[in-house]
């Protein structure tokens, strides 16, 4: 039957365990101390509440599970009056008591651990000690004893911090039949009932919740953690890649900002082919003394239905260079626009570029030019 029991008590401590996962506490947490204050009285033999006197103590314990906590404690019973009808002895106190103690709270033993506070709860309270009986001359030399106890704590927890309690409790003498025999038994005759009031401070800490895992949600943990590994290090690798790419791109920008402006020299042995449309500083447009020479192009390429013309724009280097670069394209479209709106050539003969800055001649005005070259693609 003993056996059935225990077994029944450890399979609740493992379901309300397995309730709520606390975090590991340290050895620091879950200390506290505490003062009592009650009365005490003998169990058989002595008028119940004529032979009561006062009882004041002192705890100490720290919890060690959510479910199981021990401490050391002291009560001293006040002197008012003698059990075995002495005069009072010649101390404040009659008898005293000195025991460790284990506690067992029942609400997270059978309810499980909560995270939350809970307003009350009950512990189940176990001890042995060291008694001293404080006797005089009359009575006879003190006596000391081991006692043992058992009791209840009712706990109402105002805060983490502070809780009150309701604490009665049996003490047993158990020097069996006298203060001078050696065996030890639980006599109700050598029992006092304790009633006690306490209040309690906590200090340290307490227990925080964790969330359990099975096996099965771990390995998929750590298959999203690998995973994310793999993500990261191909992330890398691509940063790497990119990075050097971005390294190579600044050396050649930087190449081409130290680089000096190519001139483009234009020479063409083929006068027949070429012909030239000269402009204005800073201009584009086309004046009427170099429109003759669009028409001539023009005549040709009607005369010549399978001929093209390659239209080449610059600019003499005097100025911004991008401005000038975009005055060359410019030059270049203005003939090509010309021939197609005015003389209806068809576009998909013309080809017209810009090529910058140009040193085809020694003075730099006739470098404001576009070169337009006739090609007979029908030979």
């Amino acid at each position: 039957m003993k056996k059935t029991i225990l077994a029944g008590v450890a399979a609740l401590g493992a379901l309300s365990a397995a309730a709520q996962a606390v975090e590991q506490p340290k050895f620091f947490d879950n200390w506290s101390i505490g003062l009592d204050g009650g009365v005490t009285t003998p169990m058989n033999h002595h008028p119940f509440f004529g032979s009561m006197r006062g009882l004041a103590g002192l705890h100490v314990d720290k919890q060690i599970t959510p479910v199981f906590g021990m401490g050391v404690e002291g009560q001293f019973g006040v002197n008012t009056s003698s059990w075995h009808g002495f005069t009072r002895s010649t101390t404040a106190f009659d008898n005293s008591y000195v025991g460790v103690y284990g506690t067992v709270d029942l609400f997270n033993l059978f309810g499980g651990y909560q995270c939350d506070l809970r307003p009350f709860t009950i512990d189940a309270v176990a001890g042995a000690g060291w008694g001293h009986l404080y006797l005089n001359e009359e009575a006879g030399p003190d006596v000391n004893y081991f006692g043992t106890k058992v009791g209840l704590n009712f706990n109402f927890n105002v805060s983490k911090v502070v809780t009150l309690a309701l604490k009665p409790s049996i003490n047993w003498n158990m020097n069996g039949g006298g203060a001078k025999q050696s065996a030890t038994a639980y006599n109700i005759n050598r029992a006092t009932f304790n009633l006690m009031a306490g209040v309690t401070f906590h200090f340290g800490g307490g227990f925080d919740c964790v969330r359990p895992y099975n096996q099965a949600e771990i390995d998929a943990l750590n298959g999203q953690i690998n995973a994310l590994r793999g993500d990261l290090e191909l992330t890398a690798a691509e940063n790497a890649a990119i990075a050097t790419r971005a390294a190579a791109l600044q050396n050649e920008l930087n190449a081409c900002r130290s680089r000096k402006p190519e001139v483009v020299k234009e020479v063409s042995n083929q006068l027949n082919s070429v012909r030239f449309v000269f402009f204005r500083v800073g201009s584009s447009k086309i004046t009427a003394d170099q429109m003759p020479n669009v028409e001539m192009i023009a005549d040709y390429m009607k005369n010549h239905p399978a001929s093209k013309v390659v239209i080449k724009g610059y600019a003499s280097p005097e100025g911004n260079l991008d401005f000038n670069i975009r005055l060359a394209q410019n030059r270049a479209e203005s003939v090509r626009n010309t021939l197609i709106k005015r003389f209806k050539i068809a576009g998909d003969r013309i080809t017209a570029q810009g090529e910058g800055i140009g040193n085809m001649f020694e003075e730099d005005s006739w470098n404001r030019v576009s070169i337009c070259t006739l090609e007979e693609t029908g030979k």
